[in-house]
């Protein structure tokens, strides 16, 4: 989405009455409007220090944090203002993502008026928001490999990853509550991604009401124009909120006392732990995603999809720092524990649906590798 001519020409106008007598009205008194020079500001203090302190406020390596600049204003869609620079316009976003913090209480901290840090933020927030297909699309679709744990190769070979939905926390208006509340009784909007075993995202389609079924989401996703692909003869593992089709794997049911098929469910649930680090990832790295923030809800949505699209950024780029070195390789011993906990959160009938898009064949060859797979294990 790039930032047209008039636009720069209005963030210009509004800058210059920022500087004149109407800022009083929209600060809080205790802002100072004292000038500060670029080496005593919030920003650059962090900057110029050690990258601990970078990785802390802005979430992400000094490396990383300049790269993403240089690109925001190659593109075109940042650009320095005369009073704020790029740096400090996307550690303004950042601050305010990465330590879920309101307009006011990061106004102090950069001195400036409510009015710009909210205009800069929807700025940068547009900005990523337009590139983060390119986020997406640089994620490879690999496979499980020969070269990895055995429990899995070469029986899930053709596994892209893992499909599931996270309810996000939301923020509506009273007439709009009723369809965003879930089962229990949250404000959420239901969010469904597609992420690999080396926790990228492929796809991610935010803003479908709480009170959808995973199931329904994932239906949205394979027919809408921006849909979710699976390649032929690849499939992603899904709970067992959804069914097993034409590129989702789910597990079984009610397999008391057949132990092939337990065997199976015991491996698919370890494989379906992987996206409970991608999403610990995920709101560790962006809190803002635990609490539902005081914005419009096409922002909302937008919020989350910039945050998943900065993840794979920050993944591409810094693949070993200390958030995903959290939630790395080494927490696969805990997956079982994780993915557990996923399942007794999916708890519940499944909500079945036609199967419209595929033909009956192709949904009983996809039962028929699964049964494959259960055997060979």
């Amino acid at each position: 989405m790039h930032i047209s001519g008039e636009q720069d020409k209005e963030e210009e106008e509004e800058e210059e009455e920022e500087e004149g007598e109407g800022v009083t009205s929209v600060m809080p008194k205790e802002v100072s409007v004292v000038p500060v020079s670029d080496s005593d500001k919030f920003v650059y203090q962090i900057l110029n220090g050690p990258n601990e302190h970078c990785l802390e406020n802005f979430r992400m390596d000094k490396p990383v944090f300049y790269k993403l600049c240089d690109i925001l204003q190659t593109r075109g869609l940042l650009r320095h203002t005369n009073r704020i620079k790029i740096e400090e316009q996307l550690a303004i976003f950042l601050f305010i993502v990465g330590h879920n913090l309101r307009t006011r209480a990061v106004q102090e901290l950069f001195r400036y008026s409510g009015e710009t840090i909210s205009r800069h933020f929807n700025n940068v927030l547009n900005a990523v928001t337009a590139i983060s297909m390119d986020f997406f699309q640089s994620v490879d679709q690999t496979t499980i490999e020969d070269d990895d744990d055995p429990r899995f190769y070469p029986y899930f070979k053709d596994c892209l990853g893992v499909v599931d939905c996270i309810h996000i926390p939301v923020m509506v208006g009273v007439d709009e509550q009723g369809p965003f509340r879930n089962k229990n009784g949250l404000l959420t909007q239901n969010v469904l991604v597609a992420s690999s075993f080396d926790l990228r995202f492929h796809y991610v389609l935010a803003g479908w009401e709480g009170s959808a079924s995973d199931q329904q989401v994932l239906n949205a996703a394979l027919t809408r124009p921006n849909k979710l692909q699976v390649p032929q003869g690849k499939y992603y593992i899904v709970d067992n909120k959804c069914e097993n089709l034409p590129g989702f794997m789910a597990p079984y049911h009610g397999v008391s006392g057949e132990e092939a098929k337990q065997i199976f469910n015991d491996r698919h649930k370890l494989l379906h732990g992987a996206i409970g680090r991608a999403f610990g990832a995920l709101k560790e790295r962006f809190p803002i995603l635990l609490s539902a923030p005081p914005y419009p809800l096409q922002t909302q949505v937008k919020l989350v999809i910039t945050a998943c699209a900065l993840h794979n950024y920050v993944r591409l780029e810094k693949p070993d720092d200390l958030v995903f070195r959290m939630f790395g390789q080494d927490a696969m011993a805990d997956d079982g524990v994780v993915a557990a906990a996923l399942e007794e959160d999916n708890q519940g009938e499944i909500e079945r649906h036609e199967h419209g898009s595929f033909r009956p064949e192709e949904v009983e060859d996809c039962l028929r590798l699964r049964d494959e797979i259960a055997s060979h294990l």
